[in-house]
């Protein structure tokens, strides 16, 4: 079982597997073990069970477990808890997560990150960045693969070598923790314009006001080696409730011009919240919870300015900035 979401990441509509869990049911399996979710009211006794959670601030599951050991892991619980290596090394059992496409992959190719952002436990938890495993160990067989590597293009000739792979083998992939538009060189470019990208969207970070320059680089060279999908970035909210606005009201604008050239959207933003990843009771300020809603509702994202958004009776957005 798992302490997040049931046993699996979820962000905005797209549910992801916990692959540690899948990990640990088929270690399980092939002790000729029985595996099987735990729930108080069917499963009964268990002789272990194990308790998975992301984050520090996800509630821990309160039913009493009728179970002679309870193992719990994940950063959620201990920043520096990993599998063992002979678990680690297995592939995943994804067939524990019915509601979970069982045509799709999910893995990394590298682990560990360069960048020490306030936000993020990586650098910590993985150290720098280093690799993991090849592509084609992660696809084990399948076509369609989710790829959670923090920054892959950070990884140098490992990252070439492993986009050129994609390439060659006609994978369809997401790296669904976004990628580092800093990052993207000619020759980045030339691998990220061929790829066949699930959704048909590359995903970048936007966190800072420097990004946005960064961003705006990086797809124009894309683009220019023949790339014509859309593109995702995650917009981290910090304190300065203006600079946030203006990184992403220029977004606003960018789609509001192009859907007025073409009726369609080539930019879809994502706004989250910060969190202090070491405080659990850290307290998110309204002004972020109000900003990522209207980020993150598309609908009104493209209906509205933030100034004009009204999230609750009475209060319209704007007097954020009267306040000031």
């Amino acid at each position: 079982m798992d302490g997040h979401r049931g046993g699996k990441k979820k962000f905005g509509a797209t549910i992801y597997p916990n692959l540690a869990l899948a990990k640990i049911a088929s270690w399980h399996k092939l002790q000729g073990d029985d595996v099987m979710w735990y729930e108080p009211m069917f499963t009964g006794h268990c002789d272990k069970v194990y308790m998975s959670k992301i984050f520090n601030f996800t509630p821990d599951y309160e039913d009493v477990i009728d179970a002679d050991e309870i193992i719990r892991g994940g950063t959620g619980y201990d920043i520096q808890s990993c599998l063992p290596k002979e678990i680690d090394d297995m592939q995943p059992d994804f067939s524990i997560y019915p509601d979970v496409p069982q045509d799709t992959s999910y893995g990394f190719l590298t682990r560990g990150c360069p960048n020490k952002c306030p936000w993020c436990v990586v650098p910590r938890k993985e150290g720098f960045i280093h690799p993991y495993w090849d592509i084609d160990r992660v696809a084990n067989g399948k076509n369609k693969i989710v790829l959670m590597d923090n920054n892959i293009l950070a990884a140098g000739g490992y990252a070439v070598e492993q986009l050129n792979k994609i390439i060659e083998r006609g994978y369809r992939v997401d790296f669904n923790q976004a990628l580092d538009a800093r990052l993207v060189t000619e020759d980045y470019a030339k691998l990220l314009a061929k790829i066949r990208w699930l959704e048909s969207r590359i995903r970048f970070g936007c966190d800072t006001p420097r990004q946005v320059k960064e961003c705006q680089r990086a797809m124009k060279l894309i683009d220019s080696y023949g790339y014509k999908g859309q593109y995702f970035l995650y917009t981290m909210l910090n304190s300065d409730i203006i600079e946030c606005y203006n990184r992403i009201h220029y977004w606003w604008e960018i789609n509001e011009q192009y859907r007025a050239a073409h009726k369609s959207k080539r930019v879809y933003c994502h706004a989250q919240p910060y969190r202090d990843p070491y405080n659990p009771n850290y307290k998110i300020p309204q002004w972020q919870k109000d900003m990522a809603g209207w980020v993150n509702k598309k609908m009104i994202f493209e209906s509205c300015d933030f100034m004009d958004f009204v999230p609750r009776k009475g209060f319209h957005c704007g007097q954020y900035f009267t306040n000031l």
